[in-house]
């Protein structure tokens, strides 16, 4: 009898993943994180690295302690419109807020999102170069799909657009064979200006403690799912290789399947879904 292999499971055997994504390093950062912690949600921030210290922008000294646990992430070095200045400008800003970031934090910084939310095919075309592996736009979808493309990576709702109902649609999805995101972005200002935090605490609240939801910053996402299409298939379809360093988790008919690193697992004969990422 033949089984059918799906492509829709995250870390754990999940089937959602939620993630965040704030912009500026502002200094309510400070209480954003505070508030991401408290419930277990996780994130990326995206940082200016030439404004640190600046007026209400967090100081370079405070950077690991506080985005532990979370993710720091390339807004270039002094936030300018990348399609509007030269190749050497694009090079300069993207490169220097790596290195500086990799500094303070200790690990390679592989990510970013586009100032201004401003960003065209000349961008796109340069940023494997400069070791950039995603990068997150502005242009929210409201739907719970990963993307066609991680370097023009759309979110699915900024904060102030109805969060809230598209948290409890998430959180209602029960569909097979689909992996979902929720992925929500915005600026820790907003919330001092709107009034708003209890927004954000409410929406952290209710989606927090999910056992359906890995809570995932932007990287891990990009390479959990690099992983998932590294998989290597024997020509007959029998065999699953898993070359990665990492676990890959499957659905084979009712039962979520975990590949190991380095591990082949063996079946008799697979129908297989092609997931469209």
């Amino acid at each position: 009898m033949k089984v059918r292999i799906r492509f829709d499971r995250y870390p754990d055997g999940k089937n959602k993943a939620l993630t965040m994504s704030y912009d500026d390093g502002q200094i309510h950062d400070r209480k954003l994180v505070e508030i991401f912690n408290r419930f277990g949600i996780r994130g990326t921030f995206n940082l200016n690295s030439g404004l640190f210290g600046k007026a209400n922008r967090i100081n370079a000294d405070e950077v690991a302690e506080l985005y532990a646990g979370h993710e720091v992430a390339v807004h270039t070095v002094t936030h300018p419109s990348l399609s509007y200045v030269p190749n050497e400008v694009i090079a300069a800003e993207i490169l220097a807020d790596r290195q500086n970031l990799e500094d303070l934090v200790g690990y390679p910084v592989r990510g970013m999102a586009y100032p201004n939310g401003v960003y065209d095919e000349n961008v796109l075309s340069l940023l494997p170069a400069y070791g950039i592996e995603y990068a997150r736009t502005v242009r929210s979808h409201r739907n719970f799909m990963l993307p066609m493309h991680f370097l023009e990576w759309h979110p699915t709702c900024h904060h102030r657009h109805d969060v809230l109902q598209l948290g409890k649609q998430f959180l209602e999805l029960n569909k097979k064979g689909t992996p979902f995101l929720m992925y929500v972005w915005g600026h820790s200002y907003e919330f001092p200006n709107d009034q708003n935090w209890p927004l954000i605490e409410e929406f952290c609240e209710m989606v927090s403690n999910q056992q359906s939801i890995w809570y995932a910053t932007n990287q891990e996402i990009v390479t959990y799912w690099k992983a998932v299409k590294s998989l290597v298939f024997s020509a007959d379809a029998s065999m699953i290789y898993n070359p990665s360093a990492i676990s890959v988790w499957l659905s084979v008919d009712d039962q979520i399947v975990e590949i190991h690193p380095g591990e082949t697992k063996r079946f008799n004969e697979l129908t297989m879904d092609q997931p469209n990422l």
